[in-house]
């Protein structure tokens, strides 16, 4: 989609579909009395029939008497009670106007910015327009005549110099697609070996290094729990690392790490048949840090940026791993395997070991690492878990600004004692009390001493498609929340 930003008046403006962000309050705000004035009126008259209320999310369609502006439709899209709307209601608002156009079959919209709206907004706006008009519908042979139509252009009317700001927030929306992409992909589609050529892509658009070890690499490094999950599977484990050197040479650099289980059956202790399918989302942390190194690799930050993406399937065979297993990982720590469904976790272990010799300033991973997160804090959080408390302040924040919210969990060492093991050094589960809390313990005791924080995005890397920007699917959960701690890190 082209973002494109215009200062002109609402009611100048030739378009197709011209997108009007409305307060819940009764009058119609200053900026649109002009407009309205040349409407005759029609805005004033919704809002005294009660038409429209303005509640947040709310839209009315409405036509323009012919020759009045130069917009064929207008539409109106209610954000709240704010008496100026924050980023993420104008994310809301422009996802609602990219999929009304998408339905109506547009192509284009222009949308009026808030008054007084600046950087923060126009980008939050661009990010909801383009992230508004995503659909996956490639994998579909025929077209039913339902599909929504292609939006490819989106105005931004606002008198601000936001151009730069505009130019971010396509590209943060654009990054977002591409994990919800590979998210959306069936597993027998996005397997590990995939995931290494997209990275692959990725590096050679956007003049990124990237390094790919398959399994004989990975026996040569010693990555025996992530060999141990792919132990299953014909499909060939993976670790990608892209390398993003926009800081100076020998800086510490910011590590991304997101688990890629691209499809998980469970193991030979298998999950139930019901929604199963649903296990392909399994990789979502990963195409969640191969989308952040696409937006890096455009934005070009002056700081050194490295994601690393540990590939495998979890399937069943005679090869798999069993329960009562112990596997050494690559750190040299020897691990219980008391369920073969806690897979994430022993793959992320051994990326976690790996990435010590990169000497991280801080790192950030993300996992569907656990049913217990999504119990703790349903769809609405992911849950942040680290060693460091001004890094996890710096995500809950970046979060908050990226609009992918995040909420600590504690991290008592009591919790700890649910993972020792009777013969080894540590079990791969601590049971069910705490299961979240647990599973990034197990992941601390694989990490440096460098800060880290891990993001529990078990509920909230898919979905239903409940907000405008989203559609059922990979919601692409945390892209863009990683690109906005890299830029604040870099700032």
């Amino acid at each position: 989609m082209n973002v494109v930003v215009k200062s002109i008046a609402p009611h100048q403006v030739s378009t197709p579909l011209l997108v009007l962000p409305l307060p819940s309050r009764e009058d119609v705000p200053a900026e649109l009395t002009r407009l309205d004035d040349r409407l005759g009126g029609l805005l004033a008259d919704v809002r005294q029939r009660g038409d429209f209320r303005g509640r947040e999310d709310e839209t009315l369609l409405l036509y323009p008497p012919a020759g009045t502006i130069g917009a064929e439709r207008l539409l109106l899209v209610g954000c709240g009670t704010a008496a100026r709307p924050d980023p993420e209601r104008v994310r809301r608002v422009a996802g609602t106007a990219s999929k009304q156009a998408s339905k109506l079959r547009t192509g284009a919209f222009a949308l009026l910015l808030p008054e007084g709206s600046g950087e923060a907004e126009a980008r939050a706006a661009a990010e909801g327009a383009v992230l508004g008009a995503y659909t996956f519908a490639e994998l579909k042979a025929c077209d039913d005549g339902d599909r929504p139509g292609e939006v490819s252009e989106a105005t931004l009317l606002t008198p601000a110099a936001v151009h730069e700001a505009v130019r971010a927030g396509k590209i943060l929306g654009g990054a977002e697609n591409l994990a919800r992409r590979l998210g959306n992909l069936p597993p027998n589609v996005c397997t590990p070996s995939y995931l290494g050529d997209a990275a692959r892509q990725i590096a050679s658009a956007h003049g990124l290094t990237c390094t790919v070890l398959g399994r004989e690499q990975l026996q040569a490094e010693g990555m025996g729990a992530l060999l141990a999950v792919a132990q299953g599977t014909e499909q060939e484990p993976q670790l990608i690392v892209l390398e993003h050197r926009g800081g100076r040479v020998g800086d510490a650099p910011l590590v991304l790490v997101g688990k890629a289980i691209t499809f998980d059956a469970g193991g030979i202790s298998i999950k139930p048949a019901a929604s199963m399918e649903d296990m392909k989302f399994d990789m979502c942390g990963g195409a969640a840090v191969l989308g952040a190194m696409s937006a890096v690799g455009q934005l070009k930050p002056p700081v050194n940026v490295i994601g690393v993406v540990p590939a495998s399937e979890n399937l069943l065979g005679g090869a798999a791993m069993r329960p009562g297993d112990i596997l050494t990982s690559h750190l040299g720590k020897t691990i219980e395997v008391v369920n073969t469904d806690a897979e994430g976790r022993l793959i992320l272990a051994d990326a976690l070991s790996y990435i010590r010799r990169f000497e991280p300033a801080a790192c950030l991973d993300a996992a569907t690492l656990t049913g217990a997160c999504v119990i703790a804090l349903g769809h609405q959080a992911s849950g942040a878990m680290g060693n460091d408390t001004a890094l996890l302040e710096d995500v809950r924040a970046a979060g908050e600004r990226a609009g992918q919210r995040v909420w600590p969990l504690p991290m008592y060492d009591e919790y700890r004692e649910q993972l020792k093991s009777d013969y080894a050094d540590i079990k791969n589960t601590g049971g069910r009390p705490a299961g979240a809390i647990t599973a990034a313990w197990f992941l601390r005791d694989f990490v440096g001493d460098f800060p880290w924080v891990h993001l529990d995005i078990a509920g909230t890397a898919w979905g239903d498609g409940k907000l405008p920007y989203h559609t059922k699917g990979a919601t692409g959960v945390p892209t863009r929340l990683f690109v906005e701690w890299v830029l604040g890190r870099a700032s």
